[in-house]
């Protein structure tokens, strides 16, 4: 956590500003994203400016956001391409649709014949580029529809795989039935998928648990700031030279 900086003027936020942000627990990217507007705006007397996020995260993950404001929403392509850094947890044994905590267990599976020396392979093996399939339970588009639409409706859609890159893949921690992990990938990643794929190579079934993003490219989750930080900085006593 770091501490609230000085306050920035209604013209350096238009102007624009990298904002690194720790996204809470159970809070969307655009929720984020709408309640930093906000603060700006009210405390700053800004009829408008420009706020957007360089990547998303899913509700039931923590971690890194940057957030880009006035002019520097143009750069938002530049973060979005840069390797990103996971922590988290996989459990191992059952599925769920959502391939996370967000829908009900829907499968179980043995974990008994499971050997730690077949999950360090794993990890091994799923390193450098590799054909994934995203989730139905995402916001990628099909149809003009979110693949979550079709997911909440009941109905059955084919999802193409798609060529991400993992540039490392650690096994941190192994406590059966959790795995714990580390990872650095590219753009378009899903953790979720790779955490169901990890069930699937080992002949069980997994889903992910904890997702924690610690890094964007050089930008670190040790710098970022919460939402109560930034809140702070708009306080009165921040004004005070």
């Amino acid at each position: 956590m770091v501490e609230p900086e000085n306050t920035l003027t209604d013209h350096d936020y238009k102007e624009g500003q990298v904002l690194l942000f720790d996204k809470p627990l159970e809070w969307t990217s655009f929720q984020l994203v709408n309640k930093v507007r906000w603060l700006i705006r009210k405390n700053l007397n800004i009829k408008k400016i420009k706020v957007g996020h360089a990547g998303t995260l899913d509700p039931l993950a923590t971690g890194l956001m940057i957030i880009c404001t006035g002019k520097f929403t143009k750069r938002i392509n530049e973060f979005m391409g840069q390797e990103k850094e996971y922590t988290g947890t996989i459990y191992l044994g059952a599925t769920t649709p959502s391939y996370d905590l967000e829908t009900e267990i829907d499968q179980t599976f043995p974990t008994e014949h499971i050997t730690e020396e077949a999950i360090y392979a794993f990890a091994k093996a799923y390193q450098g580029k590799i054909q994934q399939r995203p989730p139905i339970f995402s916001a990628l588009k099909k149809e003009g529809k979110r693949l979550y639409e079709f997911a909440r409706a009941g109905e059955e859609v084919e999802i193409p795989t798609r060529e991400v890159e993992i540039t490392s893949f650690e096994i941190t921690r192994i406590e059966m039935p959790e795995v714990d992990f580390k990872v650095s990938c590219s753009k378009g990643t899903y953790i979720r998928s790779l955490a169901f794929d990890f069930g699937k190579a080992l002949e069980s079934g997994a889903h992910l648990t904890k997702l924690r993003r610690t890094r964007i490219g050089d930008y670190h989750v040790d710098k970022a700031q919460t939402l109560d930080n930034f809140i702070e900085t708009f306080s009165p006593a921040a004004f005070e030279s």
